[in-house]
C-alpha cells in the first residue's frame, strides 16, 4: 500500500508518531478498500517465464544443477523479489506504457525477474529470454528514474537494463546477430555506458 506518499510494506514499516494517509498502491484499478487489481502485473510476470528451463529436460531426482559460488552470487538481489508489485507502481514510466497491451512496458518487478533468469548459469534459453524482451516498449521504457530503487522494501529492484545487454553482449554475442537492429543499437549503447572497454 501507499502509506504517507510512499508504497510500502504495511508489516515492516515503521511510522512516525500522528495520523497516517494510506491509500492503495498507485495507478492500479482498485477492486475494494486498499485491494487492487494485480492481474496485469502478474501476466507481466508469467511473460517472462520465470522458471529453469534447459534444452534437455532432466527426469527429476535424476542429476544435480551445480552452480559455482561466483555463479551462484550472481543471483543475489534477484532471487529475494517478494512481487509485492511496490516497485512497479511507484514507476512513472509503468504508470504510461505499462498498459494491458502484451507489447507494453513489463516494469521494474518483471525485468527484474527476467534478468534473474538470464544470469542463471543452469538456464539455457539465454538468447531467448532476451529475444522475448525484445520489444521497444517492454524493456526500453526504462528511464533510469530509481523510484523502483527507493521504494522497494528489500532494496532488491535497481535499473538492470544496461546489465541485461551487457550479459548478452559478453556471453553469446550470435544473440545480436539474430535480434532487431535497433535492440543491437541500444544494446551497444547501454554496453558502452556500463563496461566502456567490452565494446570494441
Amino acid at each position: 500500500m501507499n502509506i504517507n506518499g510512499m508504497n510500502r510494506l504495511a508489516c515492516i514499516t515503521q511510522t512516525p508518531p500522528g495520523p497516517l494517509i494510506i491509500y492503495p498502491l498507485p495507478h492500479m484499478y482498485v477492486i475494494k478498500d486498499l485491494v487492487v487489481d494485480m492481474t496485469q502485473f502478474f501476466r507481466q510476470y508469467k511473460e517472462i517465464q520465470p522458471w529453469l528451463q534447459r534444452n534437455i529436460e532432466d527426469e527429476p531426482g535424476e542429476a544435480q544443477l551445480l552452480q559455482s559460488i561466483r555463479d551462484r552470487e550472481k543471483i543475489d538481489g534477484g532471487y529475494e523479489c517478494i512481487l509485492c508489485a511496490c516497485c512497479s507502481t511507484s514507476c512513472p514510466s509503468y504508470w504510461w506504457h505499462g498498459g494491458s497491451d502484451k507489447d507494453d512496458f513489463l516494469g521494474p518487478a518483471a525485468l527484474l525477474q527476467a534478468y534473474r533468469w538470464i544470469i542463471d548459469s543452469r538456464d539455457e534459453k539465454h538468447c531467448e529470454r532476451l529475444k522475448r524482451i525484445d520489444n521497444y516498449f517492454k524493456l526500453f521504457r526504462c528511464h533510469t528514474i530509481m523510484n523502483c530503487t527507493k521504494a522497494c522494501p528489500k532494496g532488491e529492484a535497481k535499473a538492470k537494463r544496461g546489465d541485461i545487454f551487457y550479459q548478452m553482449f559478453r556471453e553469446d554475442r550470435t544473440c545480436l546477430q539474430e535480434t532487431p537492429s535497433f535492440l543491437v543499437m541500444f544494446s551497444l549503447k547501454a554496453v558502452s555506458d556500463i563496461h566502456p572497454s567490452s565494446v570494441v
